[in-house]
């Protein structure tokens, strides 16, 4: 079973383009709900992301371009999705934002410096899983990887259901990581930059 390729991901995030940023932002169908800490993480994440050194940066699956914009340097931006990528491109003053495919980019062997995913990782199978760090190695030396912790009363990992605002209801798969299982699938030597309540994120280098 697939998720990046699966025609029915391709469609739900693409439906949820308008309203992605709710999550991060706490409105919508998300304004109700308990989250401690939530608002002081993300805006950590914002502050991680604009901490990097300037570099030539791919973002796989930047979405909404959220955290894309907050990137030092040559930002691009690669989504599956057009509405996302609409979004993104509004962000990226000083980048671009392109639709394609996550697990085969589109770009030649060493053309970044550095390789950036937000919540993409996380929501890969194991064989979408290798097939991602096969692509970020080709193409970049270094990979921050920005992710869900884990959650009191949640399995680790698992298929959920998803509901946007039109009431429409999807389903996704999803894991949630500390930065240590992070940087141990990566399999490279890095850093945690954040071993939060919500959010986890680490810096690797990729051979």
């Amino acid at each position: 079973m697939s998720f990046a390729r699966d025609a029915a991901t391709h469609a739900y995030y693409d439906a949820r383009a308008g309203e992605y940023d709710e999550w991060y932002e706490g409105e919508g169908r998300f304004a109700g709900r308990e989250r401690p800490g939530w608002a002081d993480e993300v805006a950590r994440l914002e502050a991680i992301v604009s901490a990097l050194p300037p570099a030539r940066t791919l973002d796989v699956a930047c979405g909404t371009g959220f955290l894309t914009r907050h990137l030092r340097g040559l930002a691009v931006g690669l989504d599956q999705s057009p509405a996302m990528v609409a979004t993104a491109q509004q962000r990226l003053a000083d980048g671009v934002a392109l639709v394609g495919d996550a697990l085969a980019l589109p770009f030649a062997d060493g053309a970044f410096d550095r390789v950036l995913t937000g919540h993409f990782y996380g929501h890969l199978v194991p064989e979408e899983r290798a097939a991602f760090l096969a692509e970020a190695r080709r193409v970049a030396r270094e990979l921050v990887v920005i992710d869900s912790a884990p959650r009191a009363g949640k399995p680790d990992e698992g298929w959920e259901e998803r509901i946007l605002n039109d009431s429409s209801r999807h389903r996704v798969f999803k894991r949630f990581l500390t930065a240590p299982q992070l940087l141990q699938e990566l399999g490279g030597d890095g850093e945690a930059l954040l071993d939060g309540a919500w959010f986890c994120a680490v810096r690797a280098t990729v051979r």
